[in-house]
């Protein structure tokens, strides 16, 4: 069993950054794939991005050149800054862990707005 804690989210204006936490409660290093979706109000949740166990990493085309994913296998944490944030950004973001299944945290909301 693996918990997933998010923290981070806001609001944020136009423009602005935050950045995403998701610690788990055991280590990550055997994690296949960390990533983080996006579920927006009356929208599917999204993939966002996702890091691979090896460090290849991959991005939604709408977050492409302003989000960036990062792991930290010894604080068993996993990021994700956001930069040049857009209203169209906003939304709850969840980090998700995949082992031999898949698990989710909780989420995170993020808002943008002025």
């Amino acid at each position: 069993q693996v918990q997933l804690v998010e923290s981070g989210g806001g609001l944020v204006q136009p423009g602005g950054s935050l950045r995403l936490s998701c610690a788990a409660s055991r280590s990550i290093f055997s994690f296949s794939r960390m990533g983080w979706y996006r579920e927006a109000p009356g929208k599917q949740r999204e993939l966002v991005a996702a890091i691979f166990s090896g460090g290849t990493t991959n991005y939604a085309d709408s977050v492409k050149g302003r989000f960036t994913i990062s792991r930290d296998n010894a604080k068993n944490t996993v990021y994700l800054q956001m930069n040049s944030l857009k209203p169209e950004d906003t939304a709850v973001y969840y980090c998700n862990a995949i082992i031999t299944i898949s698990y989710w945290g909780k989420g995170t909301l993020v808002t943008v707005s002025s």
